[in-house]
């Protein structure tokens, strides 16, 4: 989890020290606090950007009172900025949170875990104000989709009609603590981008960093997933803006229970099917279906995908994206003639797809010689085993002090040499900054949105082989949509059917892209692009318009 900047305007050096240790007691979430006595140096600090939150007291050396929190508001308008003062003056305290101030605390009267509180409460309501739609994720899937449909001369009124979701739900939803006087107040959401192909299906992610711009992308990108696989599906997403490492199991629970009873009239197997997606997991979608079925009144398995087997979900669901990628890396190092028993392969992520993605890659004799979670890289030119890197992480939470192997960052990782980048992380790791560095054969999305427009033109000057994330990780809503045939006919699959059913499903639209790209002399993440917003236009344009 990134880090927020904390600047505190403060010339008393007792209560500095005093205001650095309460916020160095929170667990969940890191504070990096920078310190100034005068405001004059503290507006030049805010010059210099990258501040989440202001600090402000009100008697300082050069200014005083609500002239202090005018000239910082002034300063830097979107940055949010809590007052913390020794004044105890009610009408002081009134006009200052009139003028925008997220809170005003009374130095005397708080302590560690309100400040903490207060803090985070006033990024994210900044954060709610100001970056909702304004999303870089969100401006990356619009520019990726009017690039297709320039390209392809989509019909005017379609384009204008799929550029935002039909749908959108944003809810403040509270949930208890485990000290049961504290109540949490959180952002969720979810969005149904496309409502012509049958219901909508997409994932549910918790992350600090979710908003409607994101979920919006990720919705509008699954449309078009699920239309290059052929799925019956129209594209959603959904998420939860908090940071599920900080929450305890019970806490978790009742997140998931109040965020599904917010959401409960969009979601149902025939409307709108859940699924996990980061920081969810098969557990999480158990407590949807219960919550859901206990609405009304029997057991609903189909409500959700992605679920425990044992509740109806399916065979390798688990595994499915990860597995889906490797399949499709076959398919392109086979039109690239890449010899996978030869090759090296970097995997950013040790999640969930980027772990599986490791294993199924080391199992063709490829060799992993990087992998990355979100605490730290580990290289090893020789080789890593990817059992003893999933062992590891199992009995310490993180790659941190893995011995076998020299310690990179992220984005260091990303630049080493190797046949096979497989960015299986965050959205714009590869970016106009770097993609010169970028030193792959074939570059495997694994997540959502990791390369910028800017990168993907570079990297197709260069030759490297994009496997683009419509494509590379469409098989986990592929199984999903198994699960869920399973779940309405009450017919089990057998593994072996699954992956038989997933591998042809995944080769037919990876061979269909290809066509396409070389057909128009196009990359191939605007050929897959093209290939999904067609078969969408079309059945829009067949079901016209109503009334």
């Amino acid at each position: 989890m990134k880090p927020f900047l904390v600047l505190m305007i403060e010339d008393s050096a007792v209560d500095a020290v005093v205001i650095r240790g309460m916020l160095s007691k929170v667990q969940a979430t890191r504070f990096n606090v920078e310190s100034v006595k005068t405001l004059a140096d503290g507006i030049s600090r805010l010059d210099r950007g990258g501040v989440d939150v202001v600090l402000l007291d009100l008697t300082l050396p050069d200014s005083q009172g609500l002239e202090s929190f005018q000239r910082v508001v002034k300063a830097a308008p979107h940055v949010p900025v809590v007052v913390l003062t020794g004044t105890d003056d009610l009408t002081m305290a009134a006009t200052a949170v009139e003028e925008g101030a997220q809170a005003y605390l009374v130095k005397g009267k708080i302590d560690a875990r309100k400040l903490i509180r207060t803090v985070r409460y006033a990024i994210q309501h900044v954060e709610a104000e100001h970056a909702e739609w304004d999303s870089p994720m969100f401006r990356l899937a619009q520019q990726q989709f009017m690039k297709a449909a320039q390209i392809m001369n989509l019909d005017d009124n379609v384009r204008e009609r799929l550029l935002f979701p039909q749908r959108t739900l944003v809810v403040t939803l509270p949930f208890r603590r485990d000290e049961y006087s504290e109540v949490e107040n959180v952002f969720g959401y979810r969005v149904q981008h496309l409502l012509t192909a049958g219901p909508t299906k997409g994932g549910i992610r918790y992350h600090e960093d979710v908003s409607l711009g994101e979920v919006s992308a990720l919705a509008m990108w699954m449309s078009w997933k699920c239309a290059l696989m052929h799925l019956p599906f129209g594209g959603a997403k959904g998420g939860v803006r908090i940071d599920p490492t900080g929450v305890s199991r019970h806490e978790l629970q009742r997140l998931t229970r109040r965020y599904t009873s917010e959401i409960i009239g969009m979601i149902g197997p025939d409307k709108d099917i859940p699924a996990p997606d980061m920081g969810t997991n098969e557990q999480v979608m158990a407590w949807i279906m219960d919550t859901y079925s206990q609405q009304v009144g029997y057991a609903v398995p189909t409500v959700v995908t992605g679920k425990p087997v044992v509740l109806g979900g399916s065979l390798g669901r688990r595994e499915a994206t990860g597995r889906g990628l490797v399949y499709l890396v076959e398919e392109a190092a086979g039109h690239i003639g890449l010899d996978l028993k030869h090759a090296t392969a970097v995997v950013q992520g040790f999640g969930n797809v980027g772990s599986n993605a490791a294993r199924f890659l080391e199992e063709l004799g490829t060799r992993i010689v990087a992998v990355s979670d979100v605490s730290t890289g580990v290289y090893n030119p020789r080789g890593l085993s990817v059992t003893a890197l999933a062992e590891y992480v199992d009995q310490n939470g993180t790659l941190i002090g893995y011995p076998d192997g020299e310690a990179v960052s992220n984005q260091e990782m990303l630049e080493l040499p190797c046949d096979i980048l497989v960015p299986a992380a965050l959205q714009n790791q590869i970016t106009g900054d770097n993609v010169e560095r970028i030193q792959c054969k074939l570059l495997a999305e694994g997540a959502n949105g990791p390369t910028t427009l800017e990168a993907d033109e570079v990297l197709h000057e260069r030759g490297v082989f994009v496997l683009p994330d419509i494509l590379g990780n469409a098989g986990g809503v592929t199984v999903s949509y198994f699960e869920w045939v399973q779940g309405t006919q009450n017919y089990m699959w057998s593994l072996e059917e699954i992956n038989s059913r997933l591998h042809r499903i995944l080769t037919d639209a990876f061979q269909r892209t290809m066509r396409r790209a070389q057909r128009d002399q196009i990359d191939v993440r605007t050929a897959a692009l093209i290939e999904g917003i067609q078969r969408v236009a079309e059945a829009k344009l067949v079901r016209g318009l109503f009334p």
